[in-house]
């Protein structure tokens, strides 16, 4: 069902309210829900709306629900649109649409194209603006796969409330200030040092990873890292200054950050530094102004946050004694400038890991008297990845410095071997290596649900089979661009084509499919479920290798024909919008 149908039928119902009982009508405010019918044989469209009045009306639901089925296919403008309208259960109304109003969705793919199944805010309305912040690593050591996943699914939810008329701002929240960052400091003084680990001198707490090294190296051959949206910073060569070695540490990681995010093709908007909320003072701020509010109270020589108050299972420890603040802290102060900044919606995505801080932040939003709403900001919670390769799991030790990376995994997926010592990768041998290491990596990270656990086979990311997703669905769109360029011609002019004879049962579910492609997005918009696509695409690339192998497409019979080239065509432009979505790419040939 098209969302100008959907509309129709809505009126529709509206309108058959107040004809069946007038008297009654003018006192509700009715939202008339449509929806799927759990099995498909009961029609195109149910309602529960018989089922939500018989009681205020004190009417039989089943006939309420007949009368109200009556007046519905009475209706003028059912006429070309409902076929009929069964009872079924207690009282549920089902509708099934006529032969037109179904084929009527390959026509409109055509001429919608790249815009189909958008939803765009009104005019009047403001503009709807969401801050959607993910991945926000530690810059201590290169992207793992788990903030991999964090980046897909906060990249494709982005792209996903695009279509829906949302303006959406990227945000990257580097925690460059804190222990970890000492920690990295020290790890990388230790290796300028010549210690190594396992020394009596190396750092409790220090990273062993072999990147370590290498920072140390750079930073003792003077190397300038280069990043374009900071100053350069260089190595100054001295061992024994602490404060230029985590200088140039955390500029040296972020810019490997930057590259690996380069390589996985996400983008940001802002990225905002934890430093600045304390040299700007914003972390005080907040502190001061939730002691103010009487919101704090001293405790063992700690100041503590009644974060009871708001549901939290106890009070929570905001400055320890030693003065330093807790991690959550400057979390609130971050949150407070994405409230001032004009963001009344917020959307974290985040580990499972996180969970505990939810409770916390939104605590000392909600204490703070700016009339922030509860429930902000919403999040969006992962579990982390489990990588299989050659049917043994890789462990994943950020410590140990043996974990998989965003980068090795999208080599791995695209069938290189080993990565080369350097990137940007610029070598011509790795393009198609990394362009469909990303689109697999892409596709597999975003194909469950955000709160399940997902394992990464690599050995099935290399299959060119129909147990592949992601080649599952490129294959499709590449079979559709072969028929087409085998026909050789005008597809604009398909755009005008008679579609009335695509009626047999394949045709039909694939035109039910299209239909629903406006419907899922707005579903993966609401329930910020990103995963949504990746499952739709799947479902319409199943339907249409079924249709390709039960029905040629290149008949004789020239309306057939140009029919079914018409129904190819739409379901290759909404296969190429959902990738698009995805960031995935559509090949024309495989």
């Amino acid at each position: 069902m098209l969302p100008a149908q959907k509309q129709i039928i809505e009126a529709i119902f509206t309108d058959a309210i107040k004809n069946v009982a007038p008297s009654f009508a003018s006192e509700l405010d009715l939202l008339i829900m449509l929806e799927r019918p759990k099995i498909a044989a009961h029609g195109d469209v149910a309602s529960n709306l018989a089922l939500q009045l018989a009681k205020p009306w004190r009417m039989n639901p089943r006939q309420l629900a007949q009368q109200l089925a009556d007046s519905v296919c009475a209706h003028p403008r059912a006429s070309g649109l409902i076929e009929s309208a069964d009872i079924a259960g207690p009282g549920f109304i089902n509708l099934k649409l006529s032969a037109a109003a179904k084929q009527a969705v390959a026509l409109a793919v055509l001429n919608e194209t790249t815009s189909f199944g958008y939803a765009y805010a009104v005019a009047e309305q403001p503009a709807k603006r969401v801050l959607i912040e993910f991945v926000s690593a530690n810059p201590t050591g290169p992207l793992h796969v788990g903030h991999g996943r964090q980046a897909v699914l906060g990249d494709v939810l982005a792209n996903v409330l695009s279509t829906q008329g949302w303006q959406v701002h990227r945000e990257f929240y580097y925690n460059d200030a804190g222990v970890q960052i000492n920690n990295l400091a020290l790890s990388v003084q230790a290796r300028a040092r010549g210690l190594t680990p396992g020394h009596a001198d190396w750092p409790e707490a220090a990273y062993n990873g072999e990147y370590i090294a290498e920072i140390a190296r750079d930073y003792l051959a003077g190397v300038t890292v280069i990043r374009q949206d900071a100053e350069p910073v260089k190595g100054l060569g001295d061992a024994n200054h602490l404060d230029a070695i985590r200088r140039f540490a955390v500029a040296y990681l972020r810019r490997e950050q930057d590259l690996d995010l380069q390589a996985f093709g996400v983008k940001f908007d802002q990225y905002y530094l934890e430093s600045s909320l304390y040299r700007d003072g914003r972390v005080e701020e907040t502190v001061a102004a939730l002691v103010a509010a009487g919101k704090t109270y001293e405790q063992e020589g700690a100041l503590w946050l009644r974060t009871m108050d708001e549901g939290d299972d106890k009070d929570r420890v905001m400055r320890k004694t030693d003065g330093s603040y807790t991690y959550f802290v400057p979390d609130i102060a971050y949150h407070v400038t994405k409230w001032r900044r004009g963001f009344n919606k917020v959307i974290n995505v985040q580990g499972s890991d996180h969970h505990g801080t939810i409770a916390r932040v939104r605590a000392g939003l909600q204490q703070l008297g700016l009339n922030i709403p509860q429930g902000y900001p919403d999040y969006v919670l992962h579990k982390m990845v489990t990588v299989m390769r050659n049917g043994q799991e890789v462990k994943l030790s950020k410590r140990a410095g043996s974990y998989v990376t965003v980068r090795d995994l999208i080599e791995w997926s695209g069938g290189g071997q080993a990565a080369p010592e350097k990137l940007p990768i610029a070598a011509p041998a790795y393009d198609d290596v990394i362009r469909r290491g990303r689109d697999t990596v892409r596709f597999f990270l975003v194909s469950r649900k955000a709160d399940t656990e997902f394992v990464f086979d690599i050995d099935l990311a290399l299959q060119q089979s129909d147990e592949n997703p992601v080649y599952y669905v490129q294959y499709a769109h590449a079979r559709i661009c072969s028929v087409l360029a085998q026909w050789g011609g005008d597809l604009t002019t398909l755009t005008q084509a008679d579609v009335t004879s695509l009626v047999s049962p394949h045709e039909n579910a694939l035109l039910k499919c299209l239909a629903e492609y406006p419907e899922m997005l707005t579903r993966a918009a609401t329930e910020l479920a990103p995963h949504a696509v990746a499952f739709y695409l799947r479902e319409l690339a199943g339907q249409f290798h079924a249709f390709y192998n039960a029905e040629r497409v290149l008949v004789d019979d020239d309306a057939k024909r140009i029919a079914r080239l018409a129904l190819i065509a739409a379901i290759r432009q909404v296969l190429a919008n959902g990738l698009a979505i995805l960031g995935v790419s559509a090949p024309a040939k495989m």
